[in-house]
């Protein structure tokens, strides 16, 4: 594969390629399909892909980036040799390696742009350490695991005049964009709940961690993998699915989910940080009157309530709710009507009426359903082609474009949007952690400070302010010599 310099320098290269044509024309401008015929895109309108994470969900990532038809993909990196196979064999051509920053540190001069798809753990560093060499970024939701990532990294985008994109599709989607119109339109008045929910999760949760290690796969670099976490034995069972139960690696069905779902409501209301967490969760029993403790791992369900300022400076409660626990159906709604997409969905409560969505922001619809107000009020939000089938082509077409440009500003989930996005999704983890944090009674058993109370959260500076303890989820420690490198 021909290997392609930069982006950075993409500009001026197109600027040679320009004038050669028009040169050869007779200084007349020769459209670029006479010149490559029919389809054809030139090589100063493609960039260099490196995939991390070329399994999974990494797979379909890099194959929608080559389907772009913008796009090649130069290199390939996986910790585990079995999850990247069928990525190697669609893409013959791209080299492999198992250790990112083997192939930063020596491709970056042949890399234009990389797509992280790898555990929530280990997303942070990836992405700071090809900022830093100038990458443009595309990160699978949640973009971190941690609030203080969340920020770092949406800092450093703006710092290294970098392209980037969350892998919430949904933020590209028609749903999103009407219910944007509808609430500027004042069909529902004012906000002033929200209501998100979700079946997930769909994997073990609320259960102990297992005492028995084993011994890894030989494919899989386990001590890669694990990456940032702290160290622990291999266990059966965690990769490549299980492990967004557990807190080392995962965020749960908040962090699984709650970026394409909140995502509406977000984008909807104009969203910032929360000023106030609290939260509920269910439970285990392990005998009678016996709860299991696992604190390693995310509970099975929870109920979290965030609070928002909205411009009037009236408070708007946001409920999230996970493992099948759901909102009372709302009065608009009929007996058989179903709600949300049954087992996921978003009800926005405001003023003068309510509306709701599915997953991704899918299918909106004002409350009641007989409502056609809603259809004469005039597209003015800009739609992205193919919808939410056109995220990822549309952020090729900003890497191709570089940073600051119309395609740049139009980009659907930049870390500008999905780093505050993201850092109140993990608000409602940081309220479900501090709920296990206990304390040992001098007369035998434990207290729960961190229970039955509501976390006062200072946004701008990242601090709860009435809860000291609750900080520790903040920003964790890395194992070793990981670092985000800030």
């Amino acid at each position: 594969m021909k290997k392609q310099k930069p982006l950075s320098t993409g500009n001026s290269r197109r600027a040679f390629l320009k004038g050669a044509a028009t040169a050869a024309a007779g200084f007349y401008l020769v459209p670029r399909h006479v010149l490559g015929g029919p389809g054809y895109t030139a090589p100063s309108d493609k960039i260099v892909i490196a995939g991390i994470g070329a399994g999974g969900k990494g797979q379909s990532d890099i194959n929608a980036m080559y389907q772009s038809g913008h796009a090649e993909i130069g290199y390939l990196c996986d910790v585990d040799d079995r999850r990247a196979a069928t990525s190697r064999e669609r893409f013959p051509k791209a080299k492999y390696y198992k250790d990112y920053r083997e192939l930063l540190e020596k491709e970056h001069k042949n890399i234009d742009a990389v797509t992280i798809s790898t555990p929530d753990h280990n997303h942070a560093v990836m992405t700071m350490a090809a900022m830093q060499l100038g990458k443009h970024v595309y990160v699978q939701k949640p973009l971190t695991h941690d609030i203080y990532e969340a920020r770092m990294l949406t800092e450093a985008a703006e710092k290294y005049k970098v392209v980037t994109q969350m892998g919430n599709q949904g933020s590209s989607g028609d749903g999103v964009r009407r219910m944007v119109e509808w609430y500027d339109a004042g069909l529902i008045g004012e906000a002033t709940k929200v209501w998100c929910w979700t079946d997930r999760p769909v994997w073990p949760q609320g259960i102990k961690w297992p005492e028995q290690g084993t011994t890894p796969p030989k494919e899989l670099d386990w001590d890669l993998w694990l990456g940032t976490a702290p160290y622990k034995e291999y266990v059966d069972n965690l990769v490549p699915f299980n492990w967004r139960g557990w807190w080392d690696y995962g965020t749960g069905a908040l962090g699984d989910m709650a970026c394409h779902i909140m995502e509406p409501p977000f984008r909807t209301l104009g969203l910032g940080y929360p000023t106030e967490a609290e939260c509920s969760v269910g439970s285990v029993y392990v005998g009678e009157f016996q709860r299991g403790y696992f604190p390693d791992g995310c509970p099975p369900s929870s109920h979290v309530t965030l609070k928002f300022k909205m411009p009037s400076g009236k408070d708007l409660e946001f409920h999230w709710m996970d493992g099948g626990i759901q909102p009372t159906r709302p009065e608009e709604l009929g007996p058989n009507e179903q709600m949300g997409d049954g087992g996921n969905g978003v009800i926005i409560e405001g003023t003068k009426g309510k509306m709701m969505c599915s997953t991704y922001g899918i299918n909106p619809m004002l409350l009641p359903t007989s409502r056609e107000d809603g259809k004469k009020v005039p597209k003015t939000v800009p739609r992205v082609e193919n919808g939410d089938n056109g995220h990822y082509a549309q952020w090729v077409k900003a890497c191709v474009a570089g940073h600051g440009s119309k395609e740049f500003k139009e980009l659907s989930s930049p870390f500008s949007i999905a780093g505050p996005l993201t850092e109140s999704v993990l608000m409602g983890n940081l309220a479900i952690r501090s709920y296990d944090i206990r304390k040992p009674r001098e007369n035998g058993g434990y207290d729960y400070p961190g229970r039955g109370i509501k976390l006062v959260w200072d946004g701008p500076n990242m601090k709860v302010t009435n809860f000291d303890e609750a900080n520790q989820f903040v920003r964790r420690n890395y194992r070793g010599d990981w670092s985000l490198g800030v």
